[in-house]
């Protein structure tokens, strides 16, 4: 991912047995990271049980904000695809109790029908 992309606050794709590694101590014991993305420091990780947002705050990063959604609390969500004029693509989740959604933007380039994918099959 580009420091462009990143000052834009686009998310791209990143390795997923990476993040795993990285969220083992964390994760439950039958749990397993499918996607996850990055924005310069932050990911947005889908497992089998979650989708888990993950902020790390301050100029050294090592203060960590874990934000768990489990699945079932996820109302709707909207994938849109990236146009001719609209370069990013973008996905929405409201979750329940919430009137505003999570909002983030992908790289064009992203495989937003995977994203498309994992959320239908742990939501619906």
């Amino acid at each position: 991912m580009g420091l462009f992309s990143g000052l834009l606050g686009i998310e791209s794709e990143t390795d997923v047995s990476k993040v795993q590694e990285s969220l083992e101590e964390i994760l439950a014991d039958d749990e397993n990271v499918e996607l996850a993305y990055k924005l310069i420091r932050d990911l947005f990780v889908f497992t089998n049980k979650r989708l888990m947002i993950i902020n790390k705050e301050g100029l050294t990063g090592k203060k960590t904000q874990y934000h768990s959604i489990p699945y079932h609390s996820i109302t709707h969500f909207v994938v849109e695809s990236a146009g001719h004029f609209d370069i990013d693509s973008e996905l929405k989740i409201w979750i329940r109790s919430t009137n505003e959604p999570i909002v983030r933007e992908f790289k064009s380039s992203t495989n937003l029908v995977a994203v498309q994918k994992a959320l239908a099959n742990f939501v619906l």
